[in-house]
């Protein structure tokens, strides 16, 4: 049909965008691909009535921004381990709870964010950790308004004709939406580019650390008031001297034993980590997102101010990397 190969056409290169637009709705990059398949086949079938009446971009927005409206229906936020509760300061605490009881934020590859469009300082902020889990705490429609306003920068009538209200109405959901995402989002969180040469130097000491299971690298890399989350475990670290007995005692294990593959998430310096099995074979382990503080890093200052640990070797996928190697 030659509507639906325009179509396929035309739409092809919003899908990036499209992708993270329902990441930021969700918090799941496997949902956010879901709903954009959903989106475009939605499209794909009504092309013919679509008629032109608004810019494909705008009417693709409105199916994919619907289709996570009722997604969300009914359903559970997704959040980090910080959340739930406060941080232990016992490394030997029991890791055992109800973990499998939530639904966890997930972490997104830089690249299928930015290679878009969309590319800009506000987009970038939008989906660092600390702002993703604020965002989950909103009102699913304040969410979308929030996210159609600041970080696609559509017009409160364009944002309104796409929700079925009145501009009155999105403007008031954006001034609340905003309020309260300035309440929870920590602003020592807008840190510098992840590219920055001193981060991309950090990251390598990050990895060499726990690849050589050198202790004292780490702790002049951490924060004195740096927090460690490993989701799906409920139980979380906080104090730079809890956080180094847990990994000394849980995680570092013999030198040459773990491979870390830097990589980028969130707009933060992230590592995605092989740990050798009882085979021999290294396999996929998790995928560390480093949320660095705004200060000046330099040698022994200790930039990270947290450690994001998804203990998901699924996740390996979403950021092309094999299972194994």
């Amino acid at each position: 049909m030659p509507a639906q190969e325009d179509f396929i056409e035309q739409a092809a290169p919003y899908r990036g965008e499209l992708i993270a637009h329902c990441y930021r709705m969700l918090g799941s990059v496997h949902d956010a691909k879901d709903l954009v398949q959903e989106t475009y086949l939605r499209g794909w079938r009504g092309y013919q009535a679509f008629e032109e009446r608004a810019a494909l971009r705008t009417w693709l927005y409105r199916i994919a921004t619907r289709a996570c409206l009722r997604a969300l229906e009914n359903r559970a936020r997704r959040v980090l381990p910080a959340g739930l509760g406060d941080g232990s300061i016992d490394p030997d605490t029991d890791l055992d709870g109800a973990g499998a009881a939530h639904q966890w934020l997930e972490p997104i590859p830089d690249t299928h964010v930015f290679a878009t469009p969309e590319d800009s300082v506000t987009a970038r902020h939008s989906v660092r950790l600390a702002v993703m889990t604020a965002l989950q705490e909103l009102p699913a429609r304040q969410r979308a308004v929030l996210i159609l306003r600041d970080v696609v920068q559509f017009s409160a009538a364009e944002v309104a004709e796409l929700l079925e209200t009145t501009p009155a109405s999105v403007n008031s959901a954006l001034q609340r939406a905003r309020a309260r995402l300035a309440e929870a989002s920590p602003t020592e969180d807008d840190a510098v580019e992840p590219d920055d040469a001193k981060h991309r130097a950090l990251l390598d000491r990050y990895c060499a650390a726990f690849e050589n299971a050198d202790m004292a690298a780490l702790t002049e890399l951490l924060r004195a008031d740096v927090k460690l989350e490993m989701p799906p475990l409920p139980v979380w670290f906080t104090g730079r001297d809890t956080v180094l007995e847990f990994l000394a005692a849980r995680a570092f294990t013999t030198p040459g034993d773990i491979v870390m593959i830097p990589t980028a998430a969130n707009a933060q310096p992230a590592v995605a980590e092989y740990r050798r099995a009882a085979d021999g074979v290294m396999r996929a382990h998790s995928i560390h997102v480093i949320t660095v503080g705004t200060h000046v890093i330099t040698v022994g200052t200790g930039g990270v101010a947290a450690i994001t640990i998804f203990l998901d070797p699924a996740l390996f996928a979403t950021f092309d990397l094999p299972s194994s190697r």
